[in-house]
């Protein structure tokens, strides 16, 4: 499984990238988490504000930092 976190790299993107880590670990998914940076990379998948949360390639969360109990209901449905 990928993770994406979409964004600059700021606060909410950081804190979205731990709370992904964490839900991966508590679901004991063996999950590839990635930080996207790029602008144009962000814009393909069509989201308008970050953070951005995509698993496997599927924009699940744009514009808000979701925690990581509403991350591994994402996950386990995945």
């Amino acid at each position: 499984m990928i993770i994406k976190i979409l964004g600059s790299g700021c606060k909410k993107c950081v804190a979205l990238g731990e709370n992904a880590k964490a839900a991966a670990q508590a679901a004991a998914i063996d999950a590839k988490i990635e930080k996207v940076t790029d602008i144009v990379a962000i814009a393909s998948y069509g989201i308008m504000s970050t953070p951005g949360l995509v698993i496997d390639e599927k924009v699940v969360s744009s514009g808000r930092v979701l925690s990581a109990s509403e991350i591994g209901a994402l996950l386990k449905g995945s």
